[in-house]
């Protein structure tokens, strides 16, 4: 295969990565693989720890699908024995460990999400329970012996939990480790990782120095923001785009980013160009109403495709601007005379995954009927003969009500 240049590689690589360490051993190995003509080995570490997938996760399979669109070999790590220990990197406690079953089916439906970015063919599939649970106590030991704890203290979550008497577990110390082997042992070039895995990536590097081999360069890439603005994009914050996401869900949710995140979210997890990024930082400034509405097709469009994409702006426009209810919205009978709290309707529909978050939308104002706000989680409606009513919870979520 003909690598392209070393500054059209660079140019790509760099594309919204907050650091690489250190970027002139970046440039030596690249000028090495197109004189070699030999792929570089890049790899990325991800423990199973839950089984879906939102944009902050693509962020960094995007940078990885981008070095396999410019010929190097991407190795996936599915981290099934790390995630037993379990990542201490931002906690503020010790975390309990999953259990290898819950492991075990994270992994197969991240393996399916990440599919949709990275090409499937071209990425070598690892477990590093393979080689990290072959290692006896013998080896442990000895690998332990790779960093001092005054080394291990400098990290920021450990010296902050250090400083404030939590309790930190000896097998947290080992984590950083474990992530390192894993780069020994895949002997590879280039580790990703997001900027609060900037610790355990350096580590990777000592221990390969310490094995002999050239230490791979750690490229670091930033942790998204929700669409809240402020929080990083996760699913506890409630404030994640989903890849699975459905394609309305995933149009009205891009859409509701704030306008200052616009430019990172094209390029952090769009798949336009690099001269057309640059057309949007300026058109961002002038019109930035319609730039985001096309930001939300384009992420729809990327894992939906053009026609999906294409509805869902139309039912966005049809049911938030226009205001309407959308024609497949589900209707729901009950008969004449009944009378039944909101609260029961809304939980019988599925329109809400628990009573507790219908009561929190109802206090938020989420909730309508007939465009009129309930906020009274005890609120009855009797329904009469022939009457039909529209029903939205939260932004997305709509209902007819009538009658059989």
């Amino acid at each position: 295969m003909k690598f392209p240049s070393v500054e059209e590689q660079l140019a790509i690589i760099k594309r919204g990565t907050l650091e690489i360490v250190p970027e002139e051993e970046l440039k030596n190995k690249l000028k090495r693989s197109i004189k070699e003509n030999k792929p570089l080995r890049v790899k990325l570490g991800c423990d199973p720890t839950r089984p879906d997938l939102h944009l902050g996760h693509s962020v960094i399979l995007r940078k990885l699908r981008q070095f396999q669109d410019l010929g190097h070999h991407v190795i996936l790590i599915i981290g099934d024995f790390t995630a037993l220990i379990g990542d201490p990197t931002g906690q503020n406690k010790t975390r309990p460990p999953l259990t290898s079953v819950e492991i075990k089916e994270n992994a197969r439906t991240y393996l399916d999400q990440a599919g949709k970015i990275l090409d499937p063919e071209k990425t070598e599939i690892v477990y590093n329970a393979d080689w990290l649970g072959e290692m006896r106590f013998e080896d442990v030991i000895k690998l332990s012996s790779s960093l001092t704890v005054a080394r291990m203290i400098e990290r920021d979550d450990f010296s902050k939990r250090y400083k404030n008497n939590d309790p930190i577990s000896l097998h947290e110390f080992l984590y950083p480790l474990a992530q390192g082997q894993d780069s020994v042992f895949l002997r590879s070039d280039i580790e990703l990782g997001g900027t609060d895995q900037k610790f355990n990536l350096l580590v990777g590097r000592d221990l390969q120095k310490q094995d002999g081999q050239e230490p791979q360069v750690c490229l670091l890439m930033p942790l998204l923001v929700g669409t809240d603005g402020s929080m990083k994009m996760s699913k506890s914050y409630d404030n994640y785009i989903g890849i699975d996401d459905s394609p309305n869900d995933m149009y009205g949710k891009s859409l509701s980013i704030p306008d200052d995140l616009i430019y990172s979210y094209y390029e952090l997890v769009t798949d336009i160009s690099i001269d057309e990024l640059k057309r949007v930082k300026e058109r961002v400034k002038k019109d930035p109403r319609n730039t985001k509405h096309d930001l939300a097709f384009t992420i729809t469009r990327m894992y939906h495709g053009e026609e999906a994409a294409k509805a869902a702006r139309k039912h966005f426009e049809k049911t938030v601007i226009q205001k309407d209810i959308p024609d497949d919205a589900p209707v729901i009978e009950y008969s004449a005379g009944t009378t039944i709290r909101l609260l029961d309707i809304i939980g019988d529909a599925s329109l809400t995954s628990s009573n507790g978050e219908t009561k929190r939308m109802m206090k938020q104002g989420g909730v309508t009927l007939d465009d009129e706000r309930i906020e009274d989680p005890g609120f009855e409606l009797t329904f009469k003969e022939g009457e039909v009513r529209s029903l939205k919870v939260g932004k997305r979520k709509f209902a007819r009500l009538k009658t059989k």
